[in-house]
């Protein structure tokens, strides 16, 4: 493939805020930038000029993001914001080769979606799920939603979101590219002195069924005493989390141990530990599952029907997929020994996914929609 003038927009932006979306698109970019051209739009989380460059990445910062989170959910201050600068760059944008657009829903990101550069990464799909997450202003999320489904190209982080695109009525072709995780910095990095029975890393918001957790580590100290476990991870519904472990008699079973911004220190707590549990009640896919698994650990996660994470793991051989309840139970099992076993097989399994291995899913799905 000859070299290309790359463009991947969103609202965050990848090392200032570190999340699941941000996260693919720097791991894509940084590699993507070896070979080619690489923008990134997105906010201006740094200080100083308003389009910097880091490791290749040219980044173009168009909004202060402000407040990111508001009660729990995205903020729609910023993003507008956001929307009305992106709507000002649109004779920029236009002129790159490719238009790697998430899918968000401001109408900035609607439009952009129209360009013949543009191709839509889906990262979910919601659907009628908008109504219960905003009540009546969710018929906002839900018809931009389908007004996406107008743009001529879209590719899907999960095999979840791919079908969930089908059954929803869009009748073009979807290419599956899914998110990664970089192995071999995962294999250099040492385990923490501090070991653990149980992990979790993440946000800790509601859909994360941090909650659930908490419950079956209760059920399960009956059996284990002097289980332990470590949350990583920080977010609007700490302090109530914080407090129903208390109440539940765990003040010295589990550890919140916040938001940790190396990155490296993530992963030595995940190579010191035996589980990982992911309890989402909603996940778009999952990358810390696979960060899990690559350091050797076998994942647990619950089968709700909004959480992709399920399709990632093997059950029974690299993990558990089980319902809420049955949590304290898959636990008591891989604690017994299993674990060792599973996690082996995970491991290996994780490798598929190293990001040098998506990347060229990346360019080659590209290729074929846009003929290059």
């Amino acid at each position: 493939m000859e070299s290309l003038r790359i463009a991947f927009v969103y609202d965050v932006v990848y090392p200032w805020v570190k999340g699941g979306v941000e996260k693919r698109i720097y791991e894509l970019a940084v590699r993507l930038a070896r070979f080619h051209e690489v923008h990134v739009y997105g906010y201006r989380h740094w200080n100083g000029p308003n389009t910097i460059e880091r490791e290749g990445i040219h980044y173009h910062g168009l909004a202060r993001p402000g407040r990111t989170y508001l009660l729990g959910k995205r903020n729609p201050m910023p993003m507008l914001r956001l929307a009305s600068n992106v709507s000002r760059r649109t004779d920029e944008l236009r002129r790159y080769d490719v238009l790697d657009l998430q899918n968000l829903f401001y109408p900035g990101a609607l439009a952009l979606a129209q360009l013949p550069n543009a191709v839509v990464t889906w990262h979910e799909f919601w659907g009628r799920y908008w109504f219960t997450y905003l009540g009546p202003a969710g018929l906002i999320g839900w018809l931009a939603e389908e007004r996406l489904f107008s743009a001529e190209r879209h590719l899907a982080v999960s095999m979840k979101t791919k079908l969930d695109l089908r059954r929803a009525g869009l009748g073009k072709p979807v290419s599956l590219v899914p998110n990664g995780v970089d192995v071999g910095l995962i294999d250099a990095v040492p385990p923490a002195e501090l070991e653990s029975d149980v992990i979790f890393v993440g946000r800790l918001v509601r859909g994360k069924g941090v909650d659930v957790l908490l419950r079956a580590l209760s059920e399960l100290k009956r059996e284990i005493p002097d289980v332990r476990a470590v949350i990583v991870g920080d977010g609007p519904e700490r302090a109530k989390l914080e407090l129903r472990a208390k109440r539940l008699g765990l003040e010295g079973n589990v550890l919140f141990a916040g938001f940790l911004e190396d990155y490296t220190r993530v992963l030595a707590l995940m190579k010191s530990s035996k589980v990982f549990v992911l309890p989402s009640r909603r996940e778009g896919f999952g990358i810390v599952a696979l960060e899990a698994m690559a350091s050797g650990l076998p994942v647990v996660t619950i089968d709700a029907p909004m959480n992709a994470a399920r399709f990632l793991v093997e059950d029974g051989k690299t993990g558990l997929v089980v319902p809420e309840e049955k949590l304290a139970e898959a636990l008591s099992g891989l604690l017994d020994g299993d674990y060792l076993k599973l996690g082996r097989r995970g491991r290996e399994f994780s490798k598929a996914y190293d990001w040098d291995n998506v990347v060229r899913t990346w360019e080659n799905a590209v290729g074929e929609l846009f003929l290059f």
